[in-house]
């Protein structure tokens, strides 16, 4: 079982894909969720060197620009980690769709509390930290 993950530049985590295989069929099934969900093609595809993305990305006809190569996906391999130090502790998941549940939830959440401490000032992160800690209360009221 893989992890595929998209985040953007501003780290913010775009979709997640929990597939058996790390093949084409799987680089097209993310890619085509992806460009479905956000509504544009990306003017960039920055991707690590696994060959997949990249017979993915000739057949869907892209006319982004694809960026492979040592440190070019840092972000988004780095956002793996807690993940997987989650996943590890939990000893895995029982099948794929219950990861799958699982990892687009938490996604989510991620999203609304993971806030880039190092770009903005001590008094801006304490008003988002507000923001998302009220936008919490209400979604788990409504629930």
């Amino acid at each position: 079982m893989y992890l595929w993950r998209a985040v953007d530049n501003e780290g913010e985590v775009l979709d997640v894909l929990v597939q058996p295989r790390r093949d084409k069929a799987a680089a097209l099934k993310l890619l085509r969720k992806l460009i479905k969900k956000q509504g544009f093609a990306p003017a960039v595809l920055v991707t690590d060197k696994l060959r997949s993305y990249a017979a993915a990305h000739r057949e869907l006809g892209l006319s982004a620009r694809h960026e492979q190569g040592l440190r070019q996906n840092n972000r988004a391999e780095n956002s793996h980690q807690p993940v997987r130090r989650r996943e590890h502790k939990q000893q895995g998941f029982k099948s794929p769709g219950s990861a799958q549940q699982f990892l687009s939830m938490h996604a989510a959440v991620q999203n609304t509390f993971s806030l880039q401490r190092h770009l903005i000032s001590r008094g801006t992160f304490r008003l988002f930290r507000a923001k998302a800690a009220e936008a919490w209360q209400k979604a788990t009221a409504a629930a």
